[in-house]
């Protein structure tokens, strides 16, 4: 008995060993990286080492690309919206997209309008506290949504509003979730996950919850939109899907279930990392008070004080648009982009990347620290030569390599500037009484987002 045991157990790690020798001989020409186990593939590696921002030091390179659907993103989303498509049908949820940016900045109150007024809002709301510690999190959230809501409903909501605030909770769980361990659970283990309770479950109801409002609104749209102008990308879609059924065109994918899950990728793209990057902006400001008096004398010096802080000042204030580059830099909001599939197998340095294979974009890896002055330490140098002129870098790939000029995109850039100096140009950030240093740690969802933290926004005119 004791010899049919040792025989399995020298059988058994015999087949071990010439499966890990033939995955060597599979594997002799891929980019080096970790083995994949059975079943689990390499998520084992990177699930274990996320927090210790492996994404961060590795990178691959790569050809042309398609989207894929892992098991999570399978549970989540429809395979005709903005974000995951693939071929003509991501080309057609995206042309309506490209065209509302188009029809609504060419109005007079247009994007940039709708984001001066929820900024204007979010100035009252920290005013309205008076300099006494605050955590900003929430009302940052709700301006920020607000301004998705302004874009595709064409109106803001009130933050007193029951379902808003269930929205913005709702959007803010799904991205909490998004790159946490239940995440990893659930791509290795997705049969078991489905059958599972746990927040899993939530952040597939705050989908749901999402879709659901979203679709109340079309239904209000498509009462009304035939007697009006189009206002919003609400108005803008049903038009679209008029002028297509009208041409009887089969091969259309706009539709009312695709707009509102266009409507669910425009409030996850274009609210939560903004307001990811407000959050560290502020802490950031509090923590440097040497620099944020720079960007104040800057604005005191450039900007008329009944001036109305527009996007195209960003060329006036270098220094200022110096800082918020390097708070993109230094505390970079993604924790991966759109992740790519490749289309056929490429052949890339005498490496191959089959077909088939998952391509994570890792903007870090473009981050090198050799093209900055101070790549470790927060400074807003690196985007400033010389003379103080503002210098973009082609290192800096906030949103990828190709400005696609996707309405998430304008929306994440015209807010974050309007927002940040609106802010600056009322308020001192200070450290809390008592308090001597904020974390700087992160925490990992979706986005790299700061431990929760109170700040004191003091009125300049009360500044010490």
């Amino acid at each position: 008995m004791l010899g049919i045991q040792i025989f399995f157990i020298v059988l058994l790690v015999g087949l071990l060993i010439l499966h890990f020798l033939k995955q060597l001989w599979s594997r002799r020409r891929y980019p080096p990286g970790p083995l994949p186990l059975p079943a689990i593939g390499s998520i084992w590696w990177t699930g274990i080492r996320l927090y210790q921002d492996i994404l961060i030091k590795s990178t691959k390179q790569n050809g042309n690309t398609e989207r894929p659907v892992t098991p999570f993103l399978k549970s989540v989303k429809n395979e005709k919206d903005l974000v995951f498509s693939n071929g003509p049908i991501w080309k057609q949820q995206r042309q309506i997209g490209q065209l509302t940016v188009r029809k609504l900045k060419a109005r007079k109150q247009g994007l940039e309008h709708q984001i001066q007024e929820e900024a204007h809002q979010l100035v009252g709301t920290f005013a309205h506290v008076k300099g006494q510690p605050l955590d900003p999190l929430l009302s940052i959230t709700n301006s920020v949504c607000n301004v998705v809501c302004a874009v595709v409903f064409g109106h803001r909501y009130s933050v007193e509003d029951k379902n808003f605030w269930k929205l913005t909770e709702a959007i803010d769980f799904a991205f909490k979730c998004g790159g946490s361990f239940i995440f990893t659970l659930y791509e290795m283990f997705p049969w078991v996950m489905k059958r599972l309770p746990g927040p899993h479950k939530k952040a597939l109801s705050s989908r749901d919850f999402v879709l659901s409002f979203a679709k109340d609104e079309i239904k209000k749209h498509k009462e009304h939109y035939s007697r009006r102008e189009p206002q919003d990308f609400t108005d803008f879609y049903l038009l679209q899907m008029k002028k297509v059924k009208s041409k009887s065109d089969l091969n259309s994918t706009y539709n009312e279930e695709n707009l509102a899950q266009c409507i669910l990728d425009l409030f996850i793209t274009g609210a939560e990392t903004t307001a990811t990057t407000l959050q560290w902006a502020l802490l950031l400001m509090a923590t440097h008070p040497d620099i944020q008096d720079k960007v104040h004398k800057e604005m005191e010096d450039v900007l008329d004080a009944s001036h109305l802080v527009c996007y195209q000042d960003w060329k006036k204030l270098p220094f200022t648009s110096a800082v918020i580059h390097e708070i993109q830099r230094a505390k970079y909001a993604f924790l991966f982009r759109i992740i790519r599939q490749c289309a056929k197998d490429v052949d890339i340095l005498r490496f191959l990347i089959p077909k088939g294979s998952f391509i994570n974009p890792d903007l870090h890896s473009v981050l090198d620290p050799k093209q900055w002055k101070t790549p470790e330490k927060f400074n807003p140098n690196n985007f400033l030569d010389e003379d103080g002129n503002f210098v973009a870098g082609e290192e800096f790939l906030m949103f990828g390599a190709v400005d696609c000029g996707c309405l998430e995109e304008q929306l994440a850039r015209m807010e974050l500037f309007i927002f940040f100096t609106s802010l600056l140009r009322v308020f001192n950030f200070q450290l809390p009484e008592g308090v001597k240093k904020f974390s700087q740690q992160h925490r990992v969802g979706l986005t790299i987002y700061p431990h929760s933290y109170k700040v004191c926004a003091v009125p300049r005119s009360k500044a010490s």
